[in-house]
């Protein structure tokens, strides 16, 4: 006795749990559809069984004319049946254009509801997903692979019910005449079936070896076709190496799938020509009984047919299933991204965020570790920053200043340490509604190429879209003086991607970034260097106004450009990871140290 190991058996639970899953999706995506579908199922199974039968009756009917002295009777006979035939094509033609409706908005259902799934998870996944390559690989096959591989498994299983229909149908008949031949077209199918089964796995796991190189490949088609890199390339000349490069990587991955494809095709060859022989004697043997006079010429018709037809359905029978367990295989990979699980976790029971705060933010200890690195990136963080307190953050690039960022919005968890707010871990509030309390505008903020109003109004979803407060957030950052000047005001579309829209210069697109952050009812504002693009004198402005803007609200701000910084109430100097000064401008600059140092001179620059 054979035993199935237990990895096996668990993976074959794992299998039929996702299947399960996906013919769940493509019932919650739309019941009704589903219903429809299989009605439709029903009928169109039944059209083969009575057009065969009705081509049986008209040539047995011709066949009886041709030696009967009533010539107009059955000339009657033949025209009814003539009749029947067309009525049955067309109500079969009915149903199949019913079909095709039925069959093209359920696929559009499907696929809406399955990229609903794939977005809400994408918004669900923690950051640390997004800043590992592994995660783009997983990302890359479930957004290739999920809503087409349901559709495929719906249409799979129609035609797999289809096929059951159909041969149930054709068994019957040839069981009435002789059920050896039942047997075999049966196992004369085995050999194709087993073949295909093979290298349904081979292919598989090709493609999941196979993931990084096709995301290499579209990742230089990208490069070659986006607006981002356009000044680049041609200023560089890098437009031929990119599509070189493109086109080595797709060449390889031809190469190797034709591999794959052309042992396949030679031993599907085979076991074809096997098929072929099988089929070709069971007509032999049906023509031999039909000369002998043991059936009718109807009758050939009808158990040739029979044969063919069943043995097509045997065929459509296995390949679905054989489709289908591919697809399972494929859609794991749907399953796989959706199982991912949280790394910042939800508290049980989530205590409220203090409003205002009194004692402020406190960075207790802190040391922090990015997955996959060996690098510490924070050690022993204590800092404090007060209830309307401006703070600023210097240091060189990498030092460390935007991650502390990172972990006070809760886009990760410290390895080591806590920070609180009047004494609370940050741990123990619901997410949202810290980062409600918090606003932000990274260096890479985005530009949504939507309109101008749009692109402030999305710092606070909260407020209408039409609500004055839009405006005000643009004269604080002095985005407003650059929206009025495009033709439609805040109506205009930002971007060079749709129809009518105005491009910025680096130095528009961060005002209007920072109208976002200055639109946020928060209690906190950060700007991690937001106004790198503009010149010194204007960065200045900027802080300077912003400073004056605020209204009882806590900021950190944190810049390269030490002459910006000087108004903040405390300044944290970070090299390496750690906090290696701290103080006013006056202070530091007294000190004689890192901050003074790094301050003389940039200033040289300025004088």
């Amino acid at each position: 006795m054979t035993f199935v190991k237990p990895l096996t058996i668990k993976r074959r639970i794992e299998e039929a749990l996702h299947l399960g899953n996906a013919l769940g999706l493509v019932w919650e995506s739309g019941p009704g559809w589903a219903i429809a579908r299989g009605f439709l199922l029903l009928v169109q199974g039944i059209f083969p069984l009575l057009s065969l039968y009705l081509s049986k009756l008209l040539l047995d009917a011709v066949a009886k004319g041709l030696t009967t002295t009533d010539k107009e009777a059955a000339f009657r006979q033949i025209l009814l049946l003539i009749g029947l035939t067309g009525i049955l094509t067309l109500t079969r033609g009915v149903f199949d254009s019913i079909g095709e409706v039925v069959t093209t908005m359920q696929a559009h259902a499907i696929s809406d509801h399955v990229d609903d799934i794939l977005h809400s998870k994408a918004i669900e996944i923690d950051l640390e997903y997004y800043e590992n390559s592994d995660f783009y690989d997983m990302l890359s096959r479930a957004r290739k692979e999920s809503s087409d591989r349901c559709v495929q498994i719906l249409n799979r299983l129609v035609a797999i019910g289809q096929s059951i229909i159909s041969l149930v149908a054709m068994s019957g008949l040839l069981a009435l005449f002789d059920w050896r031949l039942i047997a075999l077209m049966i196992t004369s199918e085995i050999p194709r079936i087993f073949v295909r089964l093979q290298y349904t796995g081979i292919i598989y796991r090709w493609h999941q070896r196979r993931t990084s190189t096709q995301r290499r490949a579209n990742y230089y088609s990208n490069i070659i076709t986006s607006d981002s890199h356009a000044k680049e390339i041609r200023l560089f000349n890098l437009g031929h190496l990119f599509k070189s490069r493109f086109f080595a990587l797709r060449r390889q991955l031809r190469h190797e799938q034709l591999a794959i494809n052309f042992r396949q095709s030679l031993i599907s060859l085979v076991t074809q020509l096997i098929s072929t022989c099988v089929m070709l004697a069971s007509y032999v043997f049906i023509a031999y009984q039909a000369i002998h006079g043991r059936i009718t010429l109807g009758d050939l018709v009808m158990y040739n047919q029979a044969f063919q037809r069943g043995y097509g359905a045997l065929w459509d029978f296995f390949s679905g299933f054989s489709g289908l367990y591919e697809d399972n295989l494929f859609i794991s990979h749907f399953y796989e991204f959706l199982n991912l699980k949280a790394k910042v976790v939800e508290p049980s029971h989530p205590l409220p965020v203090p409003q205002p705060m009194r004692q402020g933010i406190r960075f207790h200890q802190v040391g922090f570790q990015y997955p996959d690195s060996s690098r510490t990136a924070l050690h022993s963080i204590d800092l404090t920053i007060r209830p309307g307190e401006v703070v600023a953050i210097v240091g060189e690039n990498g030092s460390g200043k935007t991650t502390l960022i990172k972990l006070l919005c809760r886009l990760y968890d410290p390895t080591v340490g806590k920070i609180t707010v009047d004494g609370i871990d940050l741990r123990e509030f619901a997410i949202p509604d810290l980062r409600r309390q918090i606003s932000v505008i990274f260096q890479d903020y985005m530009k949504y190429h939507l309109s101008a109003r749009e692109n402030i109004w999305f710092g606070n979803i909260d407020c209408p879209p039409d609500d004055d407060k839009i405006v005000n957030a643009a004269r604080h950052s002095g985005a407003d003086k650059v929206i009025e000047q495009l033709p439609k005001g805040y109506d205009s579309i930002l971007g060079k991607q749709f129809e009518q829209g105005e491009e910025l210069s680096i130095g528009q697109w961060q005002k209007v970034a920072m109208a976002r952050a200055f639109l946020r009812d928060s209690q906190i504002i950060i700007l991690d260097e937001p106004t790198s693009a503009l010149d010194p004198k204007a960065e200045y402005e900027v802080f300077k106004q912003f400073r004056e803007l605020l209204q009882g609200q806590s900021a950190i701000l944190i810049s390269h450009r030490l002459s910006t910084v000087r108004m903040a109430d405390r300044i944290y100097v970070v090299d390496k990871g750690r906090i290696v000064e701290s103080g006013t401008h006056e202070e530091l600059m007294q000190s004689g140290e890192t901050y003074a140092h790094l301050f003389e001179m940039q200033a040289q620059y300025y004088r």
